[in-house]
């Protein structure tokens, strides 16, 4: 049974960092494309970043570039996102995302950036 657990998300001033957790189980999560998704209160989903099958190949919404990092640990069959430099407009829920299309999502952690 496929499961993806988002940790990590919480309340962090605008200039702060957060890091992301999502713990995957019921695959393997390197035999799979991987991203990070997220939704701001009263919009659509917006892709984040995402992470190739071979971890390589990384890529990145053109407002987070530079400021978030996709990464994943295959020995804890995890994948993070370190979020840095972060503003009020990156306040949303956050979701994990297996395969490409997607076929599984995580629950989601709330980020809120605010003063």
């Amino acid at each position: 049974q496929v499961q993806l657990v988002e940790s990590g998300g919480g309340l962090v001033q605008p200039g702060g960092s957060l890091r992301l957790s999502c713990a995957a189980s019921g695959f393997t999560l390197s035999r799979f494309p991987m991203s990070w998704v997220r939704q701001a209160p009263g919009k659509g989903r917006e892709w984040v970043s995402g992470i190739n099958i071979g971890g390589g190949r990384t890529s990145y919404a053109d407002s987070v570039k530079g400021r978030f990092t996709i990464s994943r640990d295959n020995a804890k069959n995890t994948l993070y996102l370190q979020m840095n430099s972060l503003k009020p407009e990156d306040t949303a829920v956050y979701y994990c995302a297996k395969g490409d299309p997607v076929d599984y999502w995580g629950q989601g952690t709330q980020v809120t950036v605010s003063s």
